[in-house]
């Protein structure tokens, strides 16, 4: 069975690409960056994640994860207590301390990262000074880095980007002799950078590496002869990282579903020279089972209004995903920043005239929600709750960003992420009736 790959679903080769866009300042709700460690800290083995901030840092962390008081997860909180405000301990000499009993508690750190807060950066504590000091005390069997997760103006995805580029940023300069090589920039669950890993393998594409990698101390190697793919929208900062060391983006939708992965792939394989009949032999039977898996949730969700808050950055790909893929009608696409460069692709497969909106203001964006009253709203946990109330049906968008959703045989799990609540609405309709 030939499986094509199919360019535009429109009709409109440029989509939504040079579409206005509602620019929203005001009031908004999100996660802090602090929240990518619940994933992270799972993604890299032998890193661990020192939170340099109060308390509430530490609660927030816990209560994400849902780490069980016997687990030892590789994430801890360095408190910041009222002896280090008041001035009346030296918090150099404190968190060099807790650094200390730390590695020494946990001999199997290899790559430590002092991650910035709210609270270290209101009092201006100098984590990049303090990062460099502990590495160059506790190397060769220990690095350093730091990277800011504060909530302070940013989404919650924001925290691995900040992660992402202290990584590329260390990362080592190319030889001279060295051949072209792909990074895949974003951390996937480790079964969908398994398959990946496959794929681009299957398609000759052998010179590969991951940012993040599994293991801390992988080599990543960065130079004019790197073409790195993204994996996820929301890493304009690593990328800029990426690029400034000579790197190059190779072009593409995001990875979801069949026709997103297919495309996503597509761009690697013309990059690197790949022919036409090797990417088919390499791609057709993941598709083919991709649309297989979608099938009933398509039939479920097509012709459904899905309006979709600012939240994770994810938004663009995902209203890609359900209107092309699943026959969903996009009401509004709010997206907390809209980077048009790295989104050009899926923004040219939207239907023309999509209502895309850029940042926030809570109320107003309600309003017009309310006001369409479409049939599933995507949202952050705090508007979930109190819309449910209302009668509206909604799914949380962080279980979009904890669950590993790109690539062919996790398609159809993104769709019933998307199907699910519509399921339950009708179920407990039927419930009631009875």
């Amino acid at each position: 069975m030939n499986l094509p790959f199919r360019p535009s679903p429109n009709g409109n080769d440029r989509g939504c690409t040079d579409q206005q866009t509602l620019k929203q300042r005001g009031q908004h709700e999100v996660f802090c960056g602090l929240t990518s460690i619940v994933w992270l800290h799972r993604k890299i083995e032998n890193a661990f994640f020192l939170v340099v901030g109060s308390r509430t840092c530490a609660h927030l962390i816990q209560s994400a994860a849902g780490v069980m008081i016997f687990a030892e997860p590789r994430f801890g909180t360095a408190i910041i207590d009222e002896r280090d405000l008041a001035g009346l301990a030296d918090i150099d000499d404190e968190l060099d301390s807790v650094v200390g009993r730390l590695l020494e508690r946990r001999p199997d750190i290899e790559l430590l990262f002092l991650v910035g807060s709210c609270p270290s950066e209101v009092i201006k504590l100098d984590l990049k000074r303090a990062a460099q000091r502990l590495s160059k005390l506790h190397m060769p069997k220990v690095r350093v880095l730091n990277y800011s997760g504060s909530g302070i103006e940013t989404t919650f995805t924001q925290g691995e980007d900040a992660c992402l580029s202290a990584l590329a940023a260390e990362g080592q300069t190319e030889t001279q002799n060295a051949s072209d090589h792909l990074v895949v920039v974003g951390a996937l669950a480790d079964i969908v950078e398994d398959q990946f890993r496959r794929l681009f393998s299957e398609m000759g594409i052998d010179n590969v590496t991951f940012l993040p990698a599994k293991k801390a101390n992988a080599p990543l190697i960065i130079g004019s002869k790197t073409k790195y793919l993204l994996a996820q929208p929301f890493l304009g900062d690593t990328a800029r990282v990426l690029e400034d060391r000579g790197a190059k983006r190779i072009t593409a939708p995001f990875p979801l579903g069949a026709e997103g992965t297919t495309a996503w792939l597509k761009a690697a394989a013309q990059s690197f020279g790949v022919s036409e009949e090797k990417f088919e032999s390499a791609t057709a039977a993941g598709h083919r089972r991709a649309l297989i898996a979608m099938e009933a949730h398509r039939d479920a969700l097509q012709g459904k209004r899905i309006f979709f808050f600012p939240d994770s950055q994810l938004e663009v790909p995902l209203a890609r995903f359900v209107s092309e893929e699943l026959g969903m009608r996009l009401v509004e696409v709010g997206t907390p920043y809209l980077h048009r460069a790295h989104l050009s692709e899926d923004l040219a497969r939207l239907p023309a005239g999509t209502l895309l909106s850029e940042g926030q203001d809570v109320e107003r964006q309600l309003d017009r929600c309310r006001a369409e009253d479409p049939d599933l709203v995507v949202c952050g946990l705090g508007l979930a709750n109190p819309l449910e109330a209302e009668g509206m049906t909604t799914k949380w968008s962080i279980e979009l960003v904890f669950t590993p959703i790109q690539g062919y045989d996790q398609a159809g799990d993104l769709a019933r992420l998307f199907s699910r609540p519509l399921d339950r609405r009708t179920r407990l309709g039927g419930l009631l009736c009875n």
